[in-house]
C-alpha cells in the first residue's frame, strides 16, 4: 500500500462501507446498435458500487463510499451527487493527476448496454487505503462491507480489496458481495471468475445475476449454482432472473415473480436490487430473515430502474 497526494473530505460516520468506483455514464438516450449511430450523449451518475451507495442512501440507509476520482470538474460533480443523496465521502477522494473515468454508453433495443470507458481512476482504492491502519480504522468504523469484483482487476487494488475484505471478516462485520463481472476489463476472464469466487466464502449475502452464478460455479442449472455458492461459504444467495424475478437460497428460501416494466435500459437493474437489499438489511441490523422479506421490494426496485436511462436517474 503506497502513499499519494490526496484531498480529504470529512463527513458523518461510515455506516455500510461501499468499496468501489464512481464514474460518469455518458448515455445515448435512444436505442441504437452501435455508438457510431449516436447523435448525442447525456451525463448520468454511474459506477456499480457508487450506484448502490447512492440508491441505498436515498432510501435512508447510512452508507459511505470508499474510492477515488480525479480532482477535476467531473470528479467534483460526482462527489456533489453523493453528498446530495446523503452518502458519506470521508474515504471518497479527489486525486490529483487522475482523470475521472467517463463511460460512453449505448443501449440496444432490448435495453442491454455496451460501455467504452475512458479515464484512469477505476483502480483507486489502493490510493485510499495506504496502510494497514487505514484499513483497520475504516472497518472498525463501519457496520458492514459491500464490494464487487471491479476493485479486483489490478494487482494493487486487488491486494487492498482483499485486505479490507479480510479485516471485515476478522472483525465479524457482515459482508455483501455483488460480483458485477465485467469480463472485458480483464486480460484473462478466468482470473475474473476466480477472483470473484474468492469473495464468496463467509459472505452474508451474494447477489448476482444468472450468468454470473453460472460463471462462478460452472453449473448450468441455477438451483445447482445457488447450492454451490452456499457450499463455497455464502450464507445467503440472491440470483436475479431478469423479467422472471429473483430467487433466494440459504437460511431462507424465497422465489419472487418478475414485475412488469416498460424497459428502456437495464443499466441499473442489478444495482437497484442490491441497494434495496442493503437498505433493508441495514435497517434490520443485518438479521438474515430480512433478505426474504425484502426480496419482493428488491425485484420491484430492479424493474423500476429499467424504466429510466441511467442507473439512478
Amino acid at each position: 500500500m503506497r502513499k499519494c497526494n490526496v484531498r480529504y473530505v470529512s463527513d458523518r460516520p461510515l455506516g455500510v462501507l461501499c468499496l468501489g468506483e464512481a464514474l460518469v455514464d455518458l448515455i445515448c438516450e435512444s436505442p441504437i446498435a452501435d455508438a457510431s449511430a449516436a447523435s448525442s450523449f447525456v451525463p448520468h451518475f454511474g459506477g456499480a458500487v457508487a450506484n448502490v451507495a447512492l440508491l441505498a442512501a436515498r432510501e435512508g440507509a447510512r452508507v459511505s463510499l470508499a474510492g477515488g476520482v480525479g480532482d477535476d470538474a467531473w470528479g467534483s460533480w460526482l462527489r456533489e451527487r453523493l453528498l446530495g443523496a446523503g452518502v458519506g465521502v470521508s474515504r471518497f477522494e479527489l486525486l490529483e493527476g487522475v482523470r475521472t473515468p467517463v463511460a460512453l454508453t449505448t443501449v440496444d433495443a432490448s435495453g442491454e448496454a455496451t460501455y467504452a470507458v475512458y479515464g484512469d481512476s477505476l483502480g483507486t482504492v489502493d490510493r485510499v487505503f495506504v496502510d494497514e491502519r487505514s484499513v483497520v480504522d475504516a472497518i472498525g468504523a463501519c457496520s458492514a462491507l459491500f464490494l464487487s469484483s471491479n476493485t479486483l482487476v489490478g494487482d494493487a487494488e486487488r491486494e487492498v480489496t482483499m485486505s479490507v475484505h479480510a479485516a471485515a471478516l476478522a472483525m465479524g462485520k457482515p459482508v455483501v458481495f455483488d460480483p458485477n463481472l465485467r469480463l472485458r476489463r480483464w486480460s484473462d476472464p478466468s482470473e475474473a471468475i476466480a477472483a470473484a469466487a474468492d469473495c464468496v466464502d463467509r459472505a452474508l449475502l451474494v447477489r448476482c445475476n444468472a450468468l454470473e452464478a453460472r460463471l462462478i460455479t460452472g453449473a448450468g442449472d441455477l438451483e445447482r449454482a445457488a447450492a454451490l455458492l452456499l457450499e463455497a461459504g455464502a450464507r445467503n444467495v440472491v440470483i436475479s432472473l431478469g423479467a422472471r424475478g429473483a430467487m433466494l437460497r440459504g437460511v431462507y428460501e424465497e422465489d419472487v415473480a418478475g414485475v412488469p416494466a416498460s424497459v428502456i435500459s437495464t443499466i441499473g437493474a442489478g444495482d437497484a436490487m442490491t441497494a434495496m437489499l442493503i437498505r433493508r438489511l441495514a435497517a434490520g441490523g443485518f438479521y438474515e430473515p430480512v433478505i426474504a422479506a425484502a426480496l419482493r421490494d428488491a425485484v420491484f426496485a430492479g424493474a423500476e430502474a429499467c424504466e429510466r436511462w441511467g442507473a439512478v436517474d
